[in-house]
């Protein structure tokens, strides 16, 4: 255990970029300066945010980096070689099979058209003379060291026939297959639910003793990274900030970056809470079409939501919380317009009055007044409730200006004046914390939490009441996290919204919202205060959520 197996010495990494260099060019750095080791078996850990170099110093030690990086200086060496001064011949007899690397999202890391069983003995292929039969046989046997039922099975199967933990669990079958020495994990966990993350850190910890392998393990999640490391890193702007045991970082805090990471939750009053309802669900069922031409029809329609009923109060900010596939988002899309395939009732305010919405499920009856039906819908079409995405970047129209896209709903609203337009715009930007230049920017120019305040700022352009956040941050670290969440929060305050806050991260939903329900396999398993909820849940479901977030 002594033994050091791994260590960086001095190490600087830097991009190109355009400026008034000599040519044209200035070298921006992104890794400035770095040391650090590992002894064999350890478990080290690397937290900051987007942009602090974590990810730029893994590939380095992969040998990965882009044609663009520039190492300015500083050494890597593993198990007693120096891993720069090697010939690329050199550094892949190494990859994938001493040093192994686990990405954050496997479905872009796993070839898509590429049987899983072909993908997963690829490495053995490369670094063995194992004959077909005795790679089969160890595919299975990895398949089988990772929880995966069924190997033989799955090793037939395509990435997209799996699910996010699944191929998440493949990516780790794949890099551990060689039994590597280093293991490196690129923010393993981090597009996945709590109880999906907990079961990838059970696993990395039961190959970690099974093989006594040294994990470095990336994340922006200091809950994460307490739950699974010995010793952290704390990186800031390319600079190691803060080192030591993790209880010691995280309970004394040295360096003012580190303290920011822990104190990341904005703090929330809660707001003055109407009991009246202003979003009403009664006995509603939702369902899923495989193909979407088939609308209404029987082939390819899955049930997703089940019987659910549930009220949400006028300036209320209500969480939902459950695993992927829960229904969380299929929920949000119903109450929203987005799926019109469902029955029940979907009722929310709407100029003081009560109104259904104006996508009409199917099987309604026809209305008894039509004109006051006609009435109602209108109303509901323009106060019906709006969505916040997960993903900024893929929500917002690339090939667009940011004017263009903000100015999107006004043109809705019939404001046809181009300068009223750009004054409320314009207007908006400054309300979301962004300079009115940004208007003639495109979004490719923007940072994720630049883009996500974007798009909230475009759809409070419609002057909802009600709010549908889907995961609002969980693409984005931490710091930017806070700061949409103070955003939110603002706007909650200013504009008495009504915000139905979905997240599969129970620790923030418990932080800033007044109650809570939980949602299982499509049905609403549990509903109360948040406290009472987090302090005395009552369905096993519950119980074990907590347990793997808390």
């Amino acid at each position: 255990m002594a033994e050091s197996l791994f260590q960086i010495d001095h190490l600087s990494i830097a991009f190109p970029e355009a400026g008034k260099g000599s040519h044209g060019l200035t070298m921006h750095t992104v890794v400035d300066d770095i040391s650090f080791s590992m002894k064999r078996g350890e478990i080290l850990g690397i937290v900051g945010e987007s942009g602090s170099g974590k990810s730029m110093t893994a590939l380095a030690t992969m040998g990965l980096l882009s044609k663009g990086a520039t190492i300015l200086g500083g050494h890597i060496r593993f198990d007693g070689h120096e891993f720069l001064s090697m010939t690329e011949e050199e550094r892949n007899s190494i990859r994938g099979n001493d040093i192994s690397m686990i990405f954050q999202e496997p479905m872009t890391s796993l070839n898509p058209v590429m049987r899983i069983g072909t993908q997963v003995g690829e490495t053995l292929q490369l670094h063995t003379a194992l004959r077909k039969e005795e790679v089969h046989r160890r595919v299975l046997e990895a398949l089988t060291d990772v929880g995966l039922p069924d190997p033989e099975a799955l090793c037939r199967k395509y990435p997209h026939e799996l699910s996010g933990g699944m191929r998440q669990r493949v990516m780790i079958a794949q890099a551990m297959i060689c039994e590597p020495k280093l293991l490196i994990a690129d923010e393993p966990t981090t597009a996945l639910d709590v109880l999906v993350q907990q079961q990838i850190l059970d696993l990395l910890l039961e190959l970690h003793h099974k093989k006594n392998v040294a994990i470095l393990f990336i994340s922006h999640d200091l809950n994460v990274i307490k739950k699974i490391c010995d010793h952290v890193l704390v990186m800031y702007e390319g600079k190691i900030v803060e080192r030591g045991e993790v209880r010691r970082v995280l309970e004394h805090p040295q360096h003012d970056y580190t303290k920011t990471l822990i104190a990341s939750f904005p703090e929330h009053t809660v707001s003055t809470v109407r009991e009246i309802p202003a979003l009403s669900l009664q006995h509603v069922n939702v369902y899923y079409q495989e193909n979407p031409r088939a609308l209404f029809g029987k082939k390819g329609r899955f049930q997703v939501i089940r019987d659910l009923s549930l009220t949400v109060r006028e300036g209320e900010m209500f969480g939902i919380v459950g695993e992927s596939g829960c229904g969380k988002s299929t929920l949000a899309k119903a109450i929203t317009g987005l799926n019109p395939d469902y029955d029940g009732e979907i009722r929310f305010l709407a100029d003081g009055r009560m109104v259904g919405s104006p996508t009409c499920c199917r099987n309604r009856k026809a209305p008894s007044n039509p004109e006051e039906h006609a009435g109602a819908l209108n109303r509901s079409s323009l106060y019906r409730p709006q969505m916040v995405f997960q993903d900024p970047f893929s929500s917002l129209n690339p090939v667009r200006k940011i004017g263009w896209i903000m100015t999107e709903p006004l043109r809705v609203l019939k404001i046809r004046d181009k300068k009223e337009q750009r004054r409320r715009v314009e207007e908006m930007l400054t309300d979301i914390g962004l300079n009115p230049s940004y208007y003639d920017r495109y979004p490719r120019e923007l940072s994720g939490g630049q883009r996500q305040r974007v798009s909230i700022g475009t759809v409070l352009l419609r002057d909802p009441k009600i709010l549908v956040a889907d995961e609002p941050v969980s693409a984005l670290d931490v710091t930017i996290q806070s700061q949409i969440l103070d955003l939110l929060l603002e706007l909650h305050e200013k504009r008495h919204l009504t915000i139905v806050f979905i997240s599969h991260d129970l620790n923030l939903v418990r932080h800033i919202c007044s109650r809570v329900a939980v949602l299982y396999n499509g049905e609403l398993v549990e509903m109360g205060d948040v406290e009472e909820v987090y302090r005395h849940p009552q369905h096993e479901y519950t119980k074990k959520l907590l347990a793997a977030a808390l």
